[in-house]
């Protein structure tokens, strides 16, 4: 899911706006440019993580936290980030995200210990989940509703979708060419460019109430996160009865409580829970959950088994999945469309029956795997049918909630599905490494790990698609708020 275009929140604004007195071209490509570096780190990190490993000597379980760091926080952060937007201001949120997403982005590409290299990740992922729904609500308090906005949106989407595309790419030609600390790098001169645009021509505005920012509730989420993140990869290690796995285990899922608890009575909370009352809210956040569990990590492993088994070049890595990319670019475009004709339920179902095919061919692939048969073939399933299945999961999920709630349950889809990649890759990277050590490494055991991997992630997939079939609502009219 690492390339998955993001989700729009619908366009109705209710508060009052200001255009600004930038021309609306240069107002798109400052927001635009700042959701393209989010949604690029994304995927770019993907093909340089062997250089990385080599480079810092992480071990394979260490290695994941490269991703898990920037996904947890991204995604504990990111509700807040749009009231935080709301609140004190587009403009200044948009700068101070982007200054910090900046900043640690220096801070990772000098890193000397692996420590350091996440600590900075995690500091990115925060910037991100700030910088990100702030280029949305600068797009749309910026053009005026109908066609102008309409198409303003389109074209940020577009953007976020190209930049989880090229991502694999411009990853394996920096690290083949310079080295993988310019997968970071790269954003510092790209970040201070824009930096200095958006403060000389954004024009400020916020939504003027007097709406809390609930951070309490962002830092416990996040913590929470992350410590059953933690709890799960210590299993690989010590075992499931082993301290070193249940306390962080247990300690995360009481964060969690604490968590839901503080939600249940904070004035203004980051995550609503009466919204989950609402059958369509529930059925499809946690089929999203389930569905990031399985499809986040598939890039995460194909980058690892190319170059760590296949022996490709990081550049030859990255073009190899070009046609992974534009599968799950062609299933986000075409997506809205077959809604209208078959309805938001049955097209969700079938794009993870065509992702979940697509894993378990990809669970089959050994030492001796090709190209064309190990690489593309499965490669294409798994990404089309991620591509077919987000959007109309989030139709669905918007569909049944006030319209006054739409834009905050659209931001729980979003959040929903990097918390379920999140845990999803700390089970699918212990369940992979384990199988290694039992192989006693060598490529043979790493092809059989990998493979492994895929395999439990079809079967994750698989129980998405029961709890979709069994708990989505079947409404035609879910197609409408595609």
């Amino acid at each position: 899911m690492g390339g998955m275009p993001p989700i729009a929140a619908p366009a109705t604004m209710p508060e009052t706006t200001r255009r600004t007195a930038a021309p609306a071209w240069l107002v798109m490509l400052l927001v635009c440019a700042g959701q393209f570096l989010v949604v690029l780190d994304v995927s770019v990190v993907n093909v340089a993580l062997p250089a990385m490993r080599t480079g810092l000597g992480l071990s394979e379980l260490g290695l994941q936290w490269i991703v898990n760091a920037y996904v947890i926080t991204f995604a504990g952060f990111m509700l807040l980030g749009g009231r935080a937007a709301d609140l004190f201001g587009r403009k200044r949120v948009f700068v101070l995200g982007l200054a910090l997403f900046t900043v640690a982005s220096v801070g990772g590409g000098l890193a000397q210990q692996p420590w350091q290299l996440i600590a900075a990740r995690t500091v990115q992922g925060v910037g991100a989940a700030v910088l990100s729904p702030a280029t949305l609500t600068i797009l749309t308090t910026s053009f005026p509703p109908g066609p102008a906005r309409n198409r303003a949106i389109a074209t940020w989407t577009a953007v976020g979708a190209g930049g989880g595309a090229v991502g694999g790419l411009v990853g394996g030609v920096l690290t083949e060419y310079l080295s993988w600390r310019w997968v970071l790098l790269i954003n510092v001169p790209v970040g201070a460019l824009v930096l200095t645009g958006a403060v000389w021509w954004l024009t400020e505005s916020r939504q003027g109430t007097g709406r809390r920012l609930d951070v309490p509730g962002a830092v416990l989420v996040t913590a929470g996160l992350a410590l059953v993140a933690y709890g799960i990869v210590q299993t690989e290690t010590d075992g499931w009865t082993s301290a070193s796995a249940l306390l962080p285990l247990a300690a995360g899922l009481v964060v969690i409580a604490v968590f839901l608890a503080v939600e249940a009575r904070a004035k203004a909370p980051l995550m609503p829970l009466g919204l989950f009352r609402v059958r369509s809210v529930s059925s499809a956040n946690g089929a999203m959950v389930l569905a990031g569990a399985a499809m986040f990590s598939m890039w995460y492993f194909l980058s690892l088994y190319v170059q760590n088994v296949l022996g490709y070049r990081p550049l030859e890595a990255g073009l190899s999945f070009i046609p992974h990319s534009l599968s799950i670019v062609l299933g986000s475009k075409i997506g809205p469309r077959l809604m209208n004709r078959v309805g938001a339920k049955t097209l969700a179902v079938t794009g993870a029956v065509i992702s979940a095919s697509g894993m378990a061919w990809q669970g089959t692939m050994d030492v001796d795997g090709t190209y064309l048969g190990t690489i593309l073939g499965p490669g294409i399933l798994m990404a089309l049918g991620a591509g077919l299945t987000a959007t109309p999961i989030a139709a669905i999920a918007t569909s049944g909630a006030d319209p006054a709630d739409q834009g905050l349950v659209s931001g729980l889809i979003n959040t929903s599905r990097q918390m379920g990649g999140a845990l999803g890759l700390s089970v699918l990277s212990t369940i992979a490494a384990y199988r290694i050590a039992v192989g006693h490494g060598g490529p043979k055991a790493l092809a059989h790990g990998y493979g492994l991997a895929f395999q439990v992630g079809s079967m994750i997939l698989l129980g998405s698609i029961v709890l979709m079939v069994l708990a989505l609502p079947r409404r035609r009219e879910d197609a409408a708020h595609g």
